[in-house]
């Protein structure tokens, strides 16, 4: 059993139709990096709906500088961010990175450009699977995030990997030859991001894939 096998098969689903094509929503934007946060322990919807809270209250637009400046100037979100639970703690860690990145990198470009996985590990509430979001969805870097669902389908198919880094190992390793012959010129972190997707919607349809090996 190798990545490339379930790979193969996800993408015969065609499980990403008429998604984003990053699959995450707004994706190489400093949304991201707000949705990354705000996802933590509750549904997608109530993330949605926090981030239009957002939108409204003109926080976020569509400039990601701007966007970046603003968070950093609030002192509270909490009234913006209630539907997605736990508000209190994410809008001070929230602001809290967005004056972090501000501080350390300027502005978002730079913030793309420059920022290293350990420095997003060292913020607080920021853990593996948020850090990994942010460095793929949000900068587009070649990083793949696996999450509980990535976890489960492996389960399902005989194999236990319970360490986020060796899990995430396992996923990663695909041949540069094989992804060419499946997906032409993609880029490799978009690769890596519509194979999370693909992980992501699979597993909420319930479906199973059937190991020939078991």
């Amino acid at each position: 059993m190798e990545s490339l096998w379930i790979l193969e098969r996800l993408k015969g689903l065609d499980l990403l139709k008429d998604r984003d094509v990053w699959w995450w929503p707004n994706a190489l934007s400093f949304e991201v990096v707000i949705g990354a946060v705000l996802t933590q322990n509750t549904k997608w919807e109530n993330v949605e709906k926090s981030l239009q809270n957002l939108k409204v209250a003109r926080i976020l637009s569509d400039d990601d500088e701007e966007s970046l400046h603003n968070l950093a100037l609030c002192q509270s979100i909490e009234n913006h961010i209630i539907a997605s639970g736990f508000y209190r703690q994410k809008s001070s860690r929230l602001i809290a990175l967005a004056r972090a990145m501000q501080s350390d990198f300027g502005d978002f470009g730079g913030f793309c450009d420059n920022v290293e996985r350990e420095w997003l590990l060292l913020q607080k509430g920021i853990g593996f699977e948020s850090a990994d979001s942010i460095l793929n969805y949000a900068c587009g870097r070649e990083v793949m995030v696996v999450d509980k669902y990535s976890f489960r389908l492996l389960q399902q198919l005989g194999i236990e990997i319970y360490e986020y880094n060796e899990l995430q190992s396992w996923f990663m390793d695909l041949a540069l030859g094989d992804l060419h012959r499946l997906y032409k010129d993609m880029p490799l972190a978009q690769i890596y991001a519509r194979y999370h997707g693909k992980i992501v919607e699979f597993s909420k349809r319930k479906m199973r894939l059937e190991n020939e090996n078991l």
